[in-house]
């Protein structure tokens, strides 16, 4: 056995004791949130899990039925029609946002009169509740005394149910909200990631003789890999979860064309009170959610750049 001596023991026995009691320190800080967190977020999914596998319906005692529900769901049309306007919403109103969120911040991030305003304005839907937008949409789009139908009436665009009630157009009226309530917040992430972005690199681009274009895709657009990435993701995860606007501007209609996955859910457990079929299609959309998130940050990881 090697001989250590006494002072070194007492550096490390003083070093190991300042070091747990940084840990305890933190732990005592994390505390209320780990609590929070416990029991109103892990211990909800750890019962809706549970109910996924019974015939929950809060009337009765919730009966073991095992993968019955998941079962059911996958010869449920109403399940694939539900998921078939989830993934169109998302495929559409994903790309649109952020292309729209980079293309503002790109925009604002040069000197220019009133960009303060402006940044305020585009950002501000985003602190606006996505219930209160709906209502407001919901009466600037009526037929009858609509604002915006009466604009797009002007134009040659008129829709005789109104848009909200033609099972052509409500699908993209609720997505024009969407993107319109998110595209500041996510132009905000961008500014961020714009400014974090050194001037050097853009000088020396300028000086090899790159456009404006170039400097984008070969300077600009790299760089924001970590941006995009979390942007896309909490973009994407934002439309698969869409709620909100769809409730209170088309309850799912019409004929169930705006019926998202959690619009189903919904419907499944608080007007058919099949609270087990439904938390067994919010486990199904919470796998689809991580699915895409973990596409997503494989894709994105690849294309990183540091400096």
């Amino acid at each position: 056995m090697s001989y250590v001596p006494a002072p070194t023991l007492r550096r490390l026995d003083h070093r190991r004791s300042v070091s747990a009691r940084r840990s305890r320190t933190a732990w005592f800080f994390l505390a209320p949130s780990l609590i929070t967190l416990a029991l109103f977020m892990v211990w909800p999914m750890v019962q809706s899990l549970y109910f996924s596998f019974t015939d929950y319906n809060r009337i009765q005692a919730a009966r073991w039925v095992g993968l019955d529900n998941y079962a059911e769901l996958l010869g449920d049309s109403n399940v694939w029609n539900a998921l078939g306007n989830t993934a169109l919403y998302t495929a559409v109103v994903t790309p649109v946002t952020v292309a729209l969120a980079l293309a503002a911040a790109l925009y604002l991030n040069n000197a220019m009169a009133f960009r303060g305003f402006t940044r305020t304005a585009l950002f501000l839907p985003f602190v606006v509740s996505l219930g209160i937008i709906g209502i407001a949409f919901s009466f600037l789009m009526d037929p009858n005394i609509g604002l915006v139908s009466h604009w797009l009436s002007k134009i040659g665009i008129v829709s005789e149910q109104g848009f909200l009630s033609d099972p052509k157009l409500a699908m993209g009226t609720v997505m024009v909200v969407g993107v319109w309530k998110n595209v500041g917040f996510y132009m905000v992430m961008y500014l961020a990631g714009l400014q974090s972005i050194p001037e050097e690199l853009h000088e020396a681009s300028r000086l090899d003789g790159a456009n404006t274009f170039q400097r984008f895709r070969n300077v600009t657009w790299p760089l924001l890999s970590n941006q995009t990435m979390l942007i896309c993701i909490l973009a994407a995860t934002a439309s698969l979860q869409a709620f909100d606007q769809i409730f209170v501007m088309t309850h799912g209609g019409p004929y169930f064309k705006t019926e998202t996955l959690v619009m189903l859910i919904y419907r499944s457990g608080f007007s058919e009170l099949r609270l087990g079929y439904g938390a067994a299609i919010s486990w199904v959309l919470m796998l689809l959610v991580f699915a895409l998130s973990m596409i997503q940050v494989g894709y994105f990881r690849k294309k990183a750049v540091t400096y």
